[in-house]
């Protein structure tokens, strides 16, 4: 008989930061549409999420990398990106979640 081992981390940051990539990568389909505002509320209210979750963990580089995402992405006052940049930006912001998914986790008690 095996005696399992207690989970000694969890990551919190992983289910949000997993969305909020598919998300991401689905957004180059929709830039031209409606819908993109949709990815901008998303994208914003999950970097803020994930990055809670980093202060939390103490995962202090992770801050400035969500802050710079929520204040990109925001749907309150959008900047007028466009073209093979934002593209490449919707590419790297999906790419920072799923590694903050990864990387960030707190020890549990």
């Amino acid at each position: 008989m095996s005696r399992e081992q207690p989970v000694l981390y969890q990551r919190n940051a992983l289910a949000p930061s997993l969305l909020a990539a598919a998300v991401l990568f689905v957004a180059p389909a929709l830039l031209e549409s409606d819908w993109f505002l949709t990815v901008r509320f998303v994208t914003a209210i999950f970097a803020l999420i994930v990055g809670w979750f980093a202060v939390q963990a103490r995962h202090w580089w992770w801050v400035p990398v969500f802050a710079a995402i929520a204040v990109l992405w925001n749907p309150v006052f959008p900047f007028a990106f466009e073209g093979g940049i934002w593209l490449g930006a919707q590419f790297a912001a999906a790419v920072a979640f799923l590694a903050a998914g990864a990387t960030i986790k707190v020890r549990r008690d």
